[in-house]
This record gives structure tokens, sequence and C-alpha cells, in this order.
């Protein structure tokens, strides 16, 4: 069984900018045939050029057919090139759905997320006080380079002997990231990035940001690890829903036992276990309602920049790291986290994922929006937070309010969807 570990968010209203029909020819529509409505289609026609764990939970979905090539689709897992070069260019029928949001860069390019972060943390700062906007201080003190290089030399030269980390902005999978504690040990991408103006034409300066090195990492056998958190996201108005999925795994490749083959990875719900054995209950669920807090704050930090299509949804990938004082960080957001499975569990886990990715995604037209629990997913947010209990919440003082949120608990996932589908298949033969 897969422990619950999602959150569904639903920000406030921010404008919306939909794909309208064009009479411009070089536009390409998508789920024009017959039958546009999604509760009258007899089948989904799906295209993905992504060959693993979700080819198969595709072609495994009962009534989803595969197209190629040039085929008419109803729903696209794109890679964001596709969408950099054909977003704009393509009419998309009602029900059509695809995998991205158009500038989902805002949050996940390294540079835009800080930006979007700090700016954000201001705003609280001014609108509700220093207390409030202390809830943004998840992530390490970061500068972006070459453009802030003279601030982080002031602050460089305050903190001396402390080890800082640089990260290429736009690259992923720990490529072209390095550490240092002299200002000489950057001195060579300093210099490559003074080049003449001439030189700028031809080759553009690779921007990085220099992010302050979280020195005291919380360690299991001795090794450090990372959490990876799926967040899903569905729509950013405030008719939509955002859906945040956490994927249970916690430890990656630096655990001890650590296996080439069978990888090393812990569904959420050890992890919690195991620092529950070490901490108490109390501590651990100040550190999961922490990371509750992170989730919410970030995607609020980018509400007002991301352009919202109804078309649209996006799983992004979080990476979190825990330190000794049980204080999570945010280090990056991914735009397309992998998806390939490095061992049979982590198959599992991903297929789970992934079934329901769909399941929320509701291309069968079968949820009635008010659903609290879908699979591995709790609703946290509808304008506002999601009690655990039902009925209208008292939010006045928030005393004994217990957001919906279960990471690392127990549920019987494959029950919850059996009687979820049931319940739903009985209320729509009633009402007919």
């Amino acid at each position: 069984m897969v422990p619950s570990g999602s959150t569904l968010l639903r920000p406030g209203i921010i404008a919306l900018r939909g794909l309208k029909r064009s009479g411009n020819q070089n536009y390409k529509g998508h789920g024009l045939s017959k039958g546009k409505e999604r509760e009258q289609r007899a089948s989904i026609r799906f295209k993905t050029t992504l060959m693993n764990t979700l080819m198969d939970v595709l072609r495994h979905r009962p009534g989803w057919v595969e197209v190629k090539d040039e085929g008419e689709w109803d729903f696209y897992w794109c890679d964001v090139s596709w969408l950099r070069e054909n977003f704009d260019h393509t009419y998309m029928d009602e029900h059509v759905r695809i995998s991205h949001f158009r500038n989902h860069y805002e949050l996940t390019r390294k540079n835009y997320m800080v930006k979007n972060l700090k700016r954000f943390r201001k705003q609280l700062e001014r609108e509700a006080g220093k207390l409030e906007a202390a809830k943004c201080d998840f992530f390490p003190k970061t500068f972006e380079m070459p453009c802030e290089y003279h601030l982080f030399v002031e602050e460089f030269r305050k903190n001396p002997g402390i080890t800082w980390i640089m990260k290429p902005v736009a690259r992923s999978q720990g490529k072209g990231i390095f550490l240092f504690r002299r200002l000489k040990d950057i001195m060579d991408w300093r210099k490559d990035s003074r080049s003449s103006d001439d030189q700028k034409d031809e080759i553009p300066v690779e921007n990085y940001v220099a992010q302050r090195y979280i020195e005291n990492p919380y360690l299991i056998g001795g090794r450090k690890f990372d959490l990876r958190v799926y967040v899903l996201v569905m729509s950013w108005s405030g008719h939509g829903r955002c859906n945040v999925h956490l994927t249970n795994v916690a430890v990656q490749k630096t655990s001890p036992d650590y296996h080439p083959k069978k990888g090393c990875k812990w569904m959420l719900q050890r992890f919690r276990q195991y620092l529950a054995s070490k901490h108490g209950p109390e501590a651990v669920e100040a550190l999961f309602s922490d990371m509750d807090n992170i989730f919410v704050r970030s995607l609020q930090s980018v509400q007002k920049v991301i352009i919202s299509d109804k078309h649209c949804f996006e799983l992004y990938g979080y990476d979190i790291l825990i330190d000794q004082n049980l204080k999570p960080w945010l280090l990056e957001v991914n735009a397309s986290p992998s998806l390939t499975a490095s061992s049979q569990e982590d198959y599992e886990l991903k297929t789970c994922l992934l079934e329901d990715t769909l399941h929320v995604v509701d291309m069968e037209a079968r949820l009635t929006g008010r659903e609290k629990r879908v699979g591995g997913f709790d609703l946290m947010w509808n304008d506002g937070p999601v009690s655990r209990e039902e009925g209208t919440p008292d939010l006045s003082g928030m005393g004994n309010f217990v957001t919906n949120t279960h990471l690392g608990c127990i549920n019987d996932r494959s029950n919850q969807l059996r009687q979820l589908f049931r319940s739903l298949q009985s209320q729509k033969k009633a009402s007919s």
C-alpha cells in the first residue's frame, strides 16, 4: 500500500489567459472531432514522447488510446521544448489537457524561484508583518550571478569561512554544481562572465546562483539524504485546484545501504516512523507542518505571475533537505522530474503517483470536485486552508485547526479509490 502523501491547494483568483480560436492558419487544433464534451467521449486519445513508467500507465488506462506522429489528441504529456515551440500556435478544445503551464519556469528556474520568493516575503512583511514574512524563511540565502556578484561579495565577507554552493540556473541532475569557501575559488568563473561585448553576442554567459550551503544536514546512518516531493498543480485560478502529491520517497543514493540495482528510497511512512522513534511525535508533526507551509508559500509566491490556462496542469518535483534541527529547506523545484524507475519498488510508487495524477486530472469527468481525498491526494487548500474535520472550520483563532494532510500516514489507497468510484457511480445512477 502507498501511504497518503499529497495536498490539494486552491490559491485565490488571478487573471486567466485562455486560448482562443484564431483566424491564423498557423494554428493547429486538437480535440476537435465530434463528441467534444468529456462525458460524451467513447475514448481518450493520448500522446507522449516519454518511454518510461508514464507510457506504461497511459497504455494500461481503460478507454485511453495512443496517438502517434501528427494525430489528434485529447491529452498530451509533452516536454518543455514542445511547449516553447508550439503552445502559442495551438488551439485546444474545451476538454483537452497538456502537462505544463506556459511559464512554469517562474517556479522551476533557480534564479526565478528565489526572486519570486524574496518578492513575496517583502510583500508579506509589508502587508502582514515580520512574523508572517518569517514563514517564508525556508530557502538558504541566495544570490544570482553575475548580476548580484557585488551583493554576494558583501555577504561573503560578513561570514568568512562558511561554505557556499554554485548552481547553474537552468541545469538539473546536479550538473555544473560546485562548492567553495574562498572567493578566489570562483575567480575563473567570474573572469569567464566578464568577456567582451562581441563574445557575449556569440556565447551568452551562463547564469548561476550562489547559495549558502546547509552544513548541518540531518543524517541517517551517517549519510545525507533529501526528500523528493511531487506537486501536481491543476490550476492557478480560484476556480481550479492546485494538487500537491507527496511521493513518500525520502532517502536517495547517498544512503549507506544504497545498491546500484535495487537503489535506496524510503517510503515517507518509514521515514516518519524513524523520526518519531528518535524525536517523538510532536516534533515530527511540527516538521511535516513546516513542509506543508513550503508548498503553500512557494505556490503563492508565483500565483500572480504564472499564466493560468484551463488546459494545463503541471507535475513539479520539489527537493527538500532536512537539517539537524528538523527544519525543512527548499532546495529547488523541477519542471520535468524523472518518471523513470530505479527499482521495482520505485516503479510501483511512480505507477501509483501517475495513476492518481490521472484520476485528479479527470479526463473521464467522474469526480464532483468536492473530494477531500483521491487516492494519495489530500485536499489542503480551497480558497483557504482545509480542515480534516467536516463542515466549515472556525479560522478566527486557528487554535484547534488541523490541516487536511496525512503525510507519511497509512492510507489504504486501493480501498479508498474503490469506495470513491463506487460512490460516484451510485450518485450518477441515482440522479439519472
